[in-house]
């Protein structure tokens, strides 16, 4: 049979863009057609062509999932990204129904790799009901877990620490109104260290804290405070840790915090880690470098470069250095202005190590105080490193450019993380026994990260506040 052919008017509705936009796409070449007379022909095989569809679409319109069958573990994912939190969830047998992201590229990305997900975009235009339509379950479908890790940007330490007077923390309010919404048996949320000292005060923190924060120290914990508030008001337990996820078989020391809530009122136990840095509580050594990239062909590799004044310090550097392995004369000039600052600047021109794991992959490896360069190579760490340093499949799919690629897997979880946690909720679905994680592991670099501690040291400033108030009241 022969294919219908497409005119430019009918090629514009598709797109949802002007005819003239498409006349301009077929001048670049970007969509195949041929001219007859004065009018453009366009073979409809193009609309199968997905890869080529992308290119030629600012971005692509949500979608209802497009098969019909539930599966045995009925999972949503927010905030979905890259899908590395989805990846290790599909080792583990749970297999998202919908995805949810709003960056469009991202979310071309999601459909190249799962072509037949549910997918919305941003979470504050969609309702309880609109979610089950495009994850295709009806209103009685019980959900047995939503996952997701809600933008970072506002917890960072390296940012405002805003909290939620930032636009994009009030993000993390909506996700947490979805799942009491939608009542989920499960729920995990993931993010950076950063929450659990971000500041927040309202009256309900105000209460929680037992009384009024003044200085910017009594708000620091009011962010994770409210947060654990509206999901405990709601009716779910919540436990968190901060993981490396160096502890879980990722070739890199990634840190972050995973709240599991559960809506059957029973405490999740922490993951139990299956590497340790020493090789101690008879667990294997963390994987390192090596284990990820050491095979790779330098002619297929995609990256960035370092500009030539960097390079020139680079030179000078061995696997496993950085600026202060120059010679002294030399690091000054090579940090500039950064040199007299405070920290440790460890970031500042790093050859990675073969022999240990990577440090924590960055959304750009080029910028000068989070560099990442390649061990031996006078380059940065490339696209398919990192895919490999995050665990991501030799054949995922990336849409965009090199920024955008770089982007989307330095914000991705390790794969090997997202399979923990996959694993802890099929045992717990599954009503399994969950072993507990060594006495004294060290889950992080960090104490005092877990919700026990955390309370303590709440508790601690109630404390303290108390105390200081009793004088006042006794002159008074």
């Amino acid at each position: 049979m022969e294919r219908a052919a497409l005119s430019v008017d009918e090629m514009s509705g598709i797109l949802d863009c002007s005819a003239q936009y498409v006349r301009s796409l077929i001048r670049k070449g970007k969509i195949p057609a041929v001219q007859v007379g004065k009018t453009w022909i366009i073979d409809s095989a193009v609309l199968e062509k997905k890869q080529l569809m992308f290119d030629i679409v600012r971005d692509v319109p949500d979608q209802v999932r497009k098969s019909a069958e539930i599966p045995e573990i009925v999972a949503l994912s927010f905030f979905s990204g890259a899908m590395g939190l989805d990846c290790g969830l599909e080792k583990a047998g749970i297999h998202p129904l919908l995805a949810s992201e709003i960056e469009p590229n991202t979310r071309k990305t999601i459909l190249l790799n799962r072509p037949d997900i549910g997918l919305i975009g941003d979470i504050n235009s969609y309702n309880a009901a609109d979610i089950r339509k495009f994850a295709g379950i009806s209103e009685d479908q019980e959900i047995d877990l939503i996952i997701g890790g809600p933008p970072c940007q506002a917890f960072s330490t390296a940012g405002q620490r805003k909290g939620f007077d930032d636009a994009r923390g009030n993000v993390f309010l909506t996700f947490i109104d979805r799942i009491l919404e939608l009542r989920p048996k499960y729920a995990v949320i993931e993010n950076v260290r950063g929450i659990l000292s971000a500041p927040f005060e309202s009256a309900e923190t105000v209460k929680s804290f037992g009384f009024a924060p003044q200085t910017p120290d009594d708000k620091k914990g009011g962010a994770l405070l409210h947060i654990i508030d509206k999901l405990e008001k709601g009716g779910y337990t919540v436990t968190f840790n901060l993981y490396n996820a160096a502890n879980y078989g990722a070739p890199q020391i990634r840190e972050r915090v995973v709240f599991f809530c559960s809506r059957d009122g029973e405490r999740v136990p922490y993951l139990n880690p299956t590497h340790d840095e020493q090789g101690r509580f008879n667990l294997p050594k963390w994987k390192v470098l090596n284990d990820a990239i050491g095979d790779l062909r330098e002619d297929d590799q995609e990256f960035a470069v370092f500009p030539e004044k960097r390079l020139r310090y680079y030179r000078m550097l061995k696997a496993g250095q950085n600026w202060r392995c120059l010679p002294e004369a030399l690091q000054k000039e090579a940090l500039g202005g950064a040199y007299n600052t405070g920290g440790g600047k460890v970031g500042f021109l790093r050859r990675l190590d073969w022999n240990k794991p990577s440090p924590t992959l960055v959304t750009d490896p080029t910028m000068p105080a989070t560099d990442l360069c390649h061990p031996d190579r006078d380059r940065p760490v490339s696209v398919q490193e990192y895919k490999r340093i995050q665990e991501f499949p030799d054949d995922w799919k990336l849409f965009g450019s090199l920024k955008d690629k770089y982007r989307q897997l330095g914000n991705a979880v390790p794969i090997s993380l997202g399979y923990a946690i996959g694993k802890q909720i099929v045992r717990l679905i599954n009503r399994e026994n969950i072993a507990t994680p060594p006495e004294n592991f060290p889950f992080s670099r960090y104490a005092n990260t877990n919700e026990t501690t955390f309370k303590m040291l709440i508790e601690r400033k109630r404390r303290k506040h108390q105390s200081a108030e009793r004088p006042e009241k006794q002159a008074a």
